[in-house]
């Protein structure tokens, strides 16, 4: 069953289907003027007017207080990935140190840092990263594992 959306989520994926279609009906000349159209749909006509001029909707784009590309996203998001097939999963303030550092390559004066919580943004923004806790390898459960110890077992049992 899909989740239930709120009514003013509805609201603005059907708004924005509509601004699509007043879009394309504008530039097939269906309409001589963006009033006309922007009417026509039951749009704003300065969101109508601001898309067909080339502004994107605020859902698509990046926002604007972003500190690092999205080149330099993707190359965290790699490096993380990387570290943790490597069996050593960076901490949230490595992560916060190697964005740091690629602010500090920049070479901006003067030179800009992360937040605090930036590290808990970033995981929230690329769905394939996720935080979670490692805990310490049980000594019993290493004794288990151990091949002599298994060995022992199928000697007794056979």
């Amino acid at each position: 069953m899909p989740p239930k959306r709120s009514q003013s989520s509805k609201d603005s994926i059907e708004k924005e289907g509509r601004i699509l279609l007043a879009i394309q009906a504008f530039k097939n000349q269906e309409f001589s003027n963006i009033s006309t159209t922007a009417r026509t749909f039951n749009v704003p006509r300065s969101t109508l007017r601001d898309r067909l001029s080339g502004i994107q909707h605020r859902a698509t784009s990046r926002a604007n207080l972003t500190k690092l590309t999205a080149i330099e996203e993707e190359s965290l998001r790699k490096w993380i990935i990387s570290m943790d097939s490597r069996g050593s999963a960076p901490r949230p303030s490595m992560v916060r140190e190697m964005a740091d550092l690629l602010l500090k390559q920049r070479g901006t004066t003067p030179v800009i840092s992360v937040g605090q919580n930036w590290v808990t943004h970033f995981v929230k923004r690329h769905p394939t990263l996720a935080s979670r806790f490692s805990r310490r390898y049980n000594y019993e459960r290493a004794k288990c594992e151990d091949p002599r110890i298994i060995g022992e077992w199928f000697d007794l049992v056979v």
